[in-house]
Formats: C-alpha cells, sequence, structure tokens
C-alpha cells in the first residue's frame, strides 16, 4: 500500500512537472510584436506624417490588441487619440485594414453596425495589422489626424517598416 502511494505521488510530481515546463515553453513562443518592432513601427509612421506635413497621433497595439507604443505629435487633435488606439484595436480584432473593414459594415453590408461592438469600433481608413516576416500578424497599428487616405498611408508605412 505504501508503494502504491509512493509511486503514485512520484507520477503526480512528475506530471506537475512536465506541465510547467510545457507551459514554460508555449510562453517563450510568443507572436506578439516586440517593443523594438512597436517602436519601430510607431517611428516610421511618425516619419512618414512628417514629410507629409501631416499631425497624427499614433498608436501600435500587440497580437492581444494591448496598447504597446503611442505617440502623439505636437499640436495634434485631442480627438484623435482616442481614435488611433480604437483603429488599431479594430484592426487587430478583425485582422483586416479598417477601411476595408467600413466598406462591409455599410447599411446592406454583412456586418452592418458592427462598430456599435467591443465599446466602439472604428471602420474607416488608417488601421492596418502588422505582420512578421512569416506572415502572422503580430500587432496593429493605427493612425488618426490627417485625411482618412493620409492616416492609411502612414499606417502603412508603419506596417511595413518591421520587415525592411
Amino acid at each position: 500500500m505504501k508503494n502504491k502511494a509512493t509511486r503514485f505521488r512520484s507520477i503526480s510530481y512528475l506530471l506537475i512537472l512536465i506541465l510547467l515546463n510545457t507551459s514554460a515553453v508555449l510562453a517563450q513562443a510568443t507572436t506578439d510584436i516586440s517593443h523594438e518592432n512597436a517602436l519601430k513601427a510607431l517611428l516610421a509612421a511618425k516619419e512618414k506624417a512628417e514629410q507629409s506635413d501631416v499631425l497624427v497621433n499614433i498608436a501600435v497595439v500587440d497580437a492581444g490588441a494591448n496598447l504597446k507604443a503611442f505617440i502623439r505629435m505636437d499640436d495634434s487633435y485631442l480627438g484623435s487619440i482616442d481614435i488611433a488606439i480604437k483603429k488599431a484595436k479594430t484592426s487587430r480584432y478583425f485582422d483586416i485594414n479598417t477601411g476595408d473593414l467600413g466598406k462591409l459594415s455599410q447599411p446592406g453590408g454583412i456586418i452592418y453596425n458592427i462598430e456599435l461592438s467591443n465599446d466602439g469600433l472604428i471602420t474607416f481608413p488608417g488601421g492596418v495589422p502588422i505582420k512578421n516576416e512569416n506572415g502572422k500578424i503580430i500587432g496593429a497599428i493605427g493612425v488618426s489626424g490627417g485625411t482618412i487616405e493620409q492616416d492609411h498611408e502612414i499606417a502603412i508605412a508603419g506596417a511595413n517598416s518591421i520587415n525592411k
């Protein structure tokens, strides 16, 4: 009887160790954007905005749609802070450019009124998924403060910068 209890305890400890080691390995294998790449995307987008003479807010979120990096350019619109963050989050939530999502959410569209979900989504251009060198989405970038065309171009510059 004592032998069985000892053997059971040993097997239990072994299983716990295996589970702990497995979760540690899985925790290391992440597909999140690193802080270095988040800053690289942010600075590339800022540079594009400066070249275009546009004052914007730029937000980068990680794979979980959590804010990873943000900048408010001097004198950019205060109201654009929330919009930039929501563009990035919206893009990551659905892994799509926010402008493309907007086309699907128009009256009669297949996801009409989706912008009312998730504490408010932004469904016009300026949010773009960020992919790693393997094409895996690791985050997203959102830009607000210029025209929607300018916001989109600036976001694209930031998203594309991490694979250069």
